[in-house]
């Protein structure tokens, strides 16, 4: 069954070698051996009940940073939820999260509602431990993340970590209907009888009207099946709005 209620697109991120394939293999598969490095982006799509709804989980993998470069921002443009991954035996990858990967999220996701998870991999080597599970709640808090530690090889957490991300970002969901339904018809229905007057540009400005449109609409789609109304709603309006000011600014 491909059908679905909503469609979250989810990141991975962290250095090479924390485990970051391992754990998409292990949450889509039931087999993590014979896996090859990644190099560049990959991703897997991998279909999830929680809270009630069906979920189409669309999971970007990456290279890590030393081997890929600094990820680019369409990589994090329209993500939903973000799992940051570090190696619980090597502790320099625990450091890279807040030095390095907390600062990439800053800068280039696009979505302020994304929901993010701090995951230690590997703790079925325990005893070459070299990052606490304290130290990982306390880099989760200041960062206001949720935590989780894992094992990709035995599996432990690895479908609560997807779980526990779905079912948060499935809780702002309703907000996400609100803005389409509620603040996308009302602002593009003040916007527009300007055009249809032919005054807009006395009373607005060309580029900042053409930027508050591109915001409105670049809020990130939750709901590819679910929301069909509501985005063809936002659709109609966007192709009246171009219409109106014949494909400028904002085409």
């Amino acid at each position: 069954n491909n059908s679905y209620d909503y469609s979250f697109k989810i990141l991975l991120i962290g250095d090479s070698g924390v485990g970051k394939s391992s754990i998409l293999l292990s949450f889509i598969s039931n087999s993590v051996h014979d896996l090859s490095p990644t190099i560049g982006v990959d991703f897997k799509i991998k279909m999830l009940s929680a809270g009630g709804k069906r979920l189409k989980l669309t999971i970007w993998d990456t290279a890590g940073q030393e081997r890929f470069g600094t990820l680019i921002s369409s990589y994090y443009r329209g993500a939903h939820g973000i799992i940051l991954v570090y190696d619980v035996t090597r502790r320099e990858t625990f450091t890279n999260l807040s030095d390095t990967w907390a600062k990439e999220v800053e800068l280039y996701s696009t979505n302020k509602e994304c929901i993010k998870v701090l995951v230690g991999n590997k703790v079925d080597r325990d005893s070459e431990r070299a990052v606490s599970k304290e130290e990982g709640m306390a880099l989760a808090e200041e960062h206001k993340c949720s935590f989780l530690e894992c094992s990709a090889k035995t599996r432990e957490n690895v479908l609560q970590c997807f779980k526990e991300l779905s079912l948060k970002i499935s809780n702002i969901v309703p907000f996400y209907e609100y803005v389409y339904c509620r603040y996308v018809n009302h602002t593009l229905h003040a916007i527009l009888p300007y055009y249809q007057r032919g005054n807009f540009k006395e009373n607005f400005e060309l580029p900042e009207a053409a930027l508050i449109l591109e915001q409105i609409l670049e809020v990130p789609s939750l709901l590819e099946n679910g929301s069909a109304a509501v985005k063809q709603h936002v659709l109609k309006q966007k192709q009246e709005y171009k219409a109106l000011h014949g494909g400028g600014c904002c085409s």
